[in-house]
């Protein structure tokens, strides 16, 4: 990327190259050489949030990746009134088996607000990428001459059948369904393709800490390290399950002191997540901390210093927060649930829960043994380093846009 006039000199983007000691060369060379043979397109992404969440981190990274690689890589948010982001928050949660009444208002109000996003929006690009369910519909208001790519994020094992009946009129109309996971394939006649989640090792949640900076982290929230720390951070959304992390730590403190801290954000794309934060708060006490920060230098932070990270989810279509803990080294306890079980291998790089007592077990086990850090999250790490790093999630969506060329041929 050109370099703008009086931009600092000691500001720099990750670059593919920076994975070579991670990854190796040959991988390196590979996606490079991938990148330069589609360097001529031009690629957009629609989502819901700049922030909170996982989409949101992965955009952040890939789409700059992309870009330092040659490929012109765009990302626009959908803007939303309350009563739409109300609306889509209920589609999510159905998306993943909860229920919802979805009557024509709701389906009006819906298609409204992304009509008038399609007004303002432009996206006479090589290839278009919409994620998740809130921008679904933006194909409808388009002359299509491009491929269009939708990426859904969540659980799709068991989808509401209203919703997804609905849903799919819209999806019917895309090129090519983007799951992760093989086991929330749905009947369609789009292709479906599979694409796990990634993470940026050099971000600012990711990046290695000196022990100074983790304690000026800490310091700054008031969050003590007198006792072993026990950690959770994720949205606050009631798949993942924050007041059963709590149950379970009320009961594993019965056998070992520690603190427990929960943090998370509230996007602007959910509005269930003051509620949940709201009614989390009235559990606070000296040895139960419930933060509400965009932080994420406190996460990495947390993550590097907890005796335990919890992702205690009951339904998760990728635990992102999983993989970069597990990057850390450290001990992970996750739900049993979606993406998590084939993140985490029972007993080898992490555990996996079915249960508030089973968490608690968890919990007493990995504070009464922190040689398990070593173990277990030396494993964990590499598993990151082998399987979740963002040069493989960049590769699998290089491969599919080259699957794409003979669409691209024809637009020139």
């Amino acid at each position: 990327m050109e370099k703008r006039s009086g931009e600092p000199a000691n500001l720099s983007l990750p670059r593919v190259e920076a994975y070579e000691p991670l990854v190796g060369c040959e991988t390196t060379d590979r996606i490079l050489d991938k990148a330069h043979k589609l360097s001529d397109l031009h690629v957009i992404n629609v989502n819901s949030t700049h922030y909170g969440g996982g989409v949101a981190e992965i955009l952040s990274s890939l789409t700059l990746l992309l870009n330092q690689a040659g490929i012109r890589t765009g990302w626009r948010v959908l803007q939303g009134r309350p009563d739409f982001f109300s609306i889509t928050k209920k589609m999510h949660n159905a998306l993943q088996g909860g229920e919802i009444n979805l009557s024509e208002l709701k389906r009006d109000i819906y298609e409204e607000v992304v009509y008038e996003n399609a007004a303002r929006m432009h996206l006479d690009h090589d290839l278009v990428i919409v994620h998740d369910p809130q921008p679904l519909p933006l194909i409808r208001h388009f002359r299509k001459k491009a491929p269009w790519v939708w990426r859904c994020h969540v659980d799709l094992s068991r989808p509401d059948p209203e919703l997804w009946s609905y849903l799919s009129s819209f999806i019917e109309h895309y090129d090519a369904v983007v799951l992760s996971l093989p086991e929330y394939a749905q009947k369609l006649t789009a292709p479906q393709r599979f694409i796990m989640p990634a993470i940026n090792p050099f971000s600012s949640t990711n990046k290695d800490l000196a022990d100074d900076e983790i304690d000026e982290r800490l310091n700054h929230y008031d969050i003590p390290t007198d006792l072993p720390l026990v950690v959770q951070i994720s949205r606050f959304d009631k798949w993942k399950d924050p007041q059963g992390v709590i149950d379970a730590f009320r009961i594993a403190r019965k056998e070992v002191d520690a603190t427990l801290v929960l943090v998370g954000n509230v996007a602007t794309d959910d509005p269930e997540g003051q509620e949940i934060f709201g009614s989390l708060c009235k559990c606070g006490e000296e040895r139960i901390r419930i933060l509400s920060v965009q932080d994420s230098a406190l996460v990495n932070a947390l993550q590097r210093r907890a005796a335990v990270v919890l992702q205690k989810s009951i339904r998760e279509g990728f635990g992102l927060t999983v993989t970069e803990a597990m990057w850390k080294g450290a001990v992970v306890i996750g739900g049993n649930v979606g993406g998590i079980r084939h993140q985490i291998e029972d007993g080898v790089n992490g555990f996996l829960v079915d249960s508030i007592e089973s968490a608690a077990e968890r919990i007493i086990h990995a504070v009464k043994k922190p040689g398990l850090r070593e173990t277990m999250g030396s494993k964990a790490r590499e598993t990151v380093r082998s399987r979740f790093l963002m040069t493989r999630l960049m590769e699998d969506w290089l491969d599919l846009i080259a699957s794409f060329e003979p669409q691209f041929l024809l637009r020139r």
